[in-house]
């Protein structure tokens, strides 16, 4: 099994304790039982703040509350962001992806061989045409 990657979608879920779907949850299960790690890009901190300003997660946490939860979940590590990767996310091959932050989780995706949990319906569908490994969440 590959690493995986949450996406912000897939943190809310967590962190707001959401039913998530088996084989999202069988794939977390699996990476905690042998110890895998499981990343979360640097760049999700930026959509969570994004998402708190304009009313998008409405929570009694803070943002930054909010992101240290998602960083304490156990076996959870931030993922790596060098510059090149984020230069990387504009040149997705057959990329119909608009979103910045989906467009850098994608490039997250394929530059280390993550799997994407996600309910994002651009990086499903961007799955699907076999440019990266994703499971629903």
């Amino acid at each position: 099994m590959m690493p995986l990657l949450l996406d912000s979608c897939m943190l809310i879920w967590i962190i707001e304790e959401k039913p998530i779907k088996p084989a999202a949850l069988a794939a977390l299960d699996f990476a905690n039982d042998n110890r895998h790690p499981v990343f979360i890009s640097p760049i999700t901190a930026l959509e969570f703040g994004m998402l708190f300003s304009c009313g998008r997660i409405r929570s009694p946490l803070s943002p930054q509350e909010y992101w240290r939860r998602a960083t304490h979940i156990p076996g959870v590590q931030l993922a790596p962001m060098p510059p090149e990767l984020l230069m990387a996310s504009w040149f997705l091959p057959d990329s119909k992806i608009r979103d910045p932050w989906d467009r850098i989780i994608a490039a997250t995706a394929r530059e280390y061989g993550y799997t994407v949990l996600t309910r994002d319906r651009a990086l499903l569908n961007y799955a699907k045409e076999g440019h990266l490994s994703a499971l629903e969440c």
